[in-house]
């Protein structure tokens, strides 16, 4: 369930790229054709590109396509490197989400309390992009719960 969850996540963020793409074309038509640039595309554009990026994180890390170093581990059996797999995501893992999620809400909720903007001509609020960090951390938390499961059922032998 988390898994799909994920990955239905994954699937209707990824097209926002689409969507930057045709913002970043606007503004150069408006800047060379019309000659009057957008004072508001910067700011979108870097909020919609940190959105699309931190809520893929699940879905990357339900896909395996997060960085790791197998230096060591590729040296162990499939036994081995699921334990030490399962002791990396509990030791360092969770605690760096748990602390991204307290600071993160602490920090969507000073912005929000603020009504913190852009410092452009367009004042753009900011909390919804610090509100995207909280929920792409619980995103993270709950596909390292089942990432961790499945790396159980693996040692115990059975399916998840």
């Amino acid at each position: 369930m988390i898994d799909a969850f994920n990955e239905g996540v994954g699937r209707c963020v990824a097209p926002l790229l689409a969507v930057i793409t045709f913002i970043v074309i606007y503004d150069i038509a408006m800047r060379f054709v019309m000659g009057r640039p957008s004072e508001w595309v910067f700011d979108i554009t870097k909020m919609l590109f940190s959105a699309h990026f931190m809520l893929l994180a699940a879905y990357g890390l339900l896909h395996g396509s997060h960085v790791e170093v197998d230096v060591i581990t590729r040296l162990f059996d499939n036994k081995k490197r699921t334990i030490i797999n399962v002791l990396g995501y509990l030791i360092f893992f969770i605690p760096f989400i748990w602390m991204l999620i307290y600071y993160g809400w602490a920090f969507f909720e000073r912005s929000f309390s603020r009504g913190e903007t852009t410092y452009g001509m367009t004042a753009i609020p900011l909390y919804p992009i610090k509100g995207v960090i909280l929920v792409s951390a619980i995103l993270l938390l709950i596909q390292v719960v089942s990432v961790i499961l499945k790396c159980i059922h693996t040692l115990k032998g059975s399916k998840p």
